[in-house]
């Protein structure tokens, strides 16, 4: 269901609840896997040209909420270099077709960002094609519902969660430093779970809060060479990490918890990474913006 982003609507039924009768698609899940395809802003999204210029780099942007984030800021005006998983070309290369149709440059950079030796490739490609780095979204992220909770996580899927979520956005980090200016901005994708942590999902929870630290943390370490750094954290949002990740059968309840009563579509997550990419969020630093449908980040 596509609304006009400008028109007052009621956000409890802006858009349908989309997991009833969703399949599970295998891991890391496409989005034309998917029986009920999610809102990235393709119908909606309306650039001013906030971003114009800027040279900005997205983690995880193949799909999801890092092809809305892509979209939106191909629109507003910058060029978009994204990373992926190789299994993920065919999104990936969907995302670079809404870049360039936005009349933006798109480079696309895949591999597995738990190698450190990938994070800095990535930093290295995005400086060589696009001359520098304005904004740095460290987005990609690894989660697997365990119903048992910590009898059933592995200790590789928790190095892989740590890897890919935390890790990453370290090396990712150190390895932009050098090119980022005054003015620069790194946003790091959290979750509602750094705060109300869900027991299925435990080790994904106790890294989304080690990026909230992190974020905090980088922001007063970098605040003095006028590099911004902030997080969005997200509650339950409709991608295809989540019918690859969560079993079948708890997937038409996704996002009921939520005091709105439903997930959010990707479209509705990405205006808040433009905000904090832009100008307009010039004097915030190491913050985090929810935006969870009602549930507290406190």
């Amino acid at each position: 269901m596509s609304q006009d982003q400008f028109t007052p609507q009621d956000p409890t039924t802006q858009h349908d609840s989309p997991g009833s009768g969703e399949k599970g698609v295998p891991y890391p899940g496409r989005t034309d896997e998917m029986d009920v395809q999610p809102d990235h802003g393709e119908q909606t999204y309306r650039g001013t040209g906030r971003l114009e210029g800027r040279k900005t780099v997205i983690t995880g942007g193949d799909s999801g909420i890092g092809r809305s984030v892509a979209l939106a800021f191909a629109r507003e005006g910058a060029d978009v270099a994204i990373s992926y998983l190789p299994d993920e070309e065919k999104d990936a290369q969907e995302t670079v077709r809404l870049i360039e149709e936005a009349g933006r440059r798109a480079l696309t950079v895949p591999g597995d960002l738990r190698e450190q030796a990938q994070c800095e490739e990535l930093v290295e490609r995005v400086v060589a094609e696009f001359g520098g780095i304005d904004v740095l979204v460290s987005n990609a992220a690894y989660q697997m519902a365990q119903s048992a909770g910590i009898e059933e996580i592995t200790p590789e899927q928790f190095d892989r969660v740590m890897k890919t979520n935390v890790y990453a956005l370290f090396w990712l980090a150190k390895a932009a430093l050098p090119h980022l200016r005054p003015g620069s901005s790194i946003i790091a994708t959290s979750s509602v779970q750094a705060f109300s942590p869900s027991p299925h999902l435990l080790d994904y929870a106790t890294s989304k809060a080690a990026i909230v630290n992190f974020v905090k943390g980088l922001a007063g370490n970098l605040a003095e060479k006028g590099i911004r750094v902030n997080s969005v954290a997200p509650g339950p949002v409709w991608t295809p990490l989540i019918p690859a990740t969560m079993p079948e059968d708890k997937l038409g309840e996704f996002g009921a918890q939520a005091p709105m009563g439903r997930a959010a579509q990707p479209a509705e997550l990405a205006p808040f990474y433009v905000f904090l990419a832009s100008q307009e969020s010039s004097y915030m630093t190491g913050e985090v913006l929810g935006v969870t449908g009602g549930s507290p980040i406190t």
